[in-house]
């Protein structure tokens, strides 16, 4: 079984390709690490590639990527994934910074990228906008929820952190709560992407940059139950959510099975559970139309 460790970028089309990188650097405080005519790769201040943007004819993630341990053996790990019946090929698409790649395909259809050697667009940075510390996790609308979380569970070593109903799965690959979340939807497509941000005081001055680039909220601040993390939520130019957030559920220990323990969590200890759907924040509003509205 192949273990991700964490996410490294995510690939998204987009019809407007200058638009989509003025929202990434200006805004969102990214760096453009590389640019070519129709595509661009952007890093956080600290230099770990988060996002590459190819232009074409919709907007809609394609793609992303997992680290690996470093001593992985590519032929082994592709033996592995081809007794699961998933077909793998070795490749080097040129992304900055990152060697060469396993890549296959998902249960629903978007490409996962495997790699093990990578290193750093930049160091600290100055940057105007939000400036996120890293690419946080990635939610997406499947239409078979169970046959995608027993996919992640089973080729890619993931553990379910918590559910909504039978509805909203939490999985984390690493000690955060959650690296992706999957919601049961008609077609397959990006849900929300989040960005951590370093504490409250971030979030409260992303706020701020949100309210002087006139940017809405569409749900928050809040608390989550389901991970417990405090959240905003507003649109990118391409009309997909995405979400900054601070405080993320910590699992230190998988023997012990519990989240670290904080004061704001209602069960003592924390462990994966089952959440009741309208009965899963500690606080906040409730989110706006806004929200609810498919792209």
């Amino acid at each position: 079984m192949v273990k991700a460790r964490r996410v490294g970028h995510a690939t998204f089309e987009t019809p407007d390709l200058e638009k989509a990188i003025a929202y990434y650097g200006e805004f969102m405080g990214l760096i453009v690490a590389e640019r070519e005519k129709d595509r661009a790769f952007l890093a956080t201040k600290i230099g770990q590639l988060v996002i590459e943007l190819n232009k074409a004819d919709r907007a809609h993630c394609i793609k992303l990527s997992f680290e690996v341990a470093p001593n992985s053996d590519f032929g082994e790990l592709a033996r592995e994934l081809s007794n699961d019946g998933v077909r793998s090929e070795l490749r080097n698409d040129s992304v900055p910074g990152m060697g060469q790649v396993l890549s296959f395909k998902d249960d629903k259809g978007t490409t996962i990228d495997l790699f093990k050697d990578w290193s750093y667009l930049a160091k600290h940075a100055q940057v105007a906008g939000v400036g996120p510390l890293k690419l946080g996790h990635v939610a997406f609308f499947t239409p078979d929820i169970q046959r995608t979380v027993a996919f992640y569970e089973r080729v890619l070593g993931f553990r379910v952190s918590d559910w909504i109903g039978d509805f909203f799965c939490f999985m984390r690959c690493n000690t955060d709560h959650h690296t992706v979340n999957f919601f049961t939807g008609p077609d397959v497509k990006l849900h929300h992407i989040a960005f951590e941000l370093k504490d409250f005081m971030h979030l409260e001055n992303s706020c701020d940059v949100m309210g002087q680039k006139q940017i809405p909220i569409i749900w928050g601040p809040l608390r989550h139950g389901p991970g417990h993390n405090v959240a905003t939520y507003h649109r990118n130019p391409d009309d997909q959510v995405v979400e900054f957030f601070c405080e993320l559920d910590q699992m230190k220990d998988e023997e012990l099975g519990y989240f670290e323990p904080r004061p704001w969590h209602r069960d003592a200890p924390q462990r994966p559970k089952r959440w009741t759907p309208g009965k899963t924040n500690v606080w906040g509003p409730s989110p706006e139309e806004d929200f609810h509205r498919t792209q």
